[in-house]
């Protein structure tokens, strides 16, 4: 993901006409984009939009669940007043 990233950007970097011709500078850009791109933390929206619906089935989940205890603690306490 990280190369596509920097291969579009390069690419809008050579075709930009405002820019120098001097592809010596977009020869030195590349590494240094490259390597600050690694360092950031970056996700695929597709791994983005997972991670999403894994956590809403989680939460889901949660929230079943504590209502199963809530009536399981309720009927505790009833079967504790009898």
């Amino acid at each position: 993901m990280i190369t596509n990233i920097l291969d579009d950007l390069m690419a809008l970097l050579k075709n930009d006409p405002t820019l120098s011709t001097d592809h010596s500078l977009l020869s030195k850009l590349k590494p240094l984009l490259s390597s600050s791109l690694k360092k950031m933390d970056i996700v695929s929206r597709d791994e983005f939009d997972a991670q999403s619906a894994v956590l809403l089935r989680t939460r889901e989940k949660l929230e079943q669940m504590e209502q199963q205890f809530n009536e399981l603690e309720q009927q505790l306490a009833e079967t504790k007043e009898k």
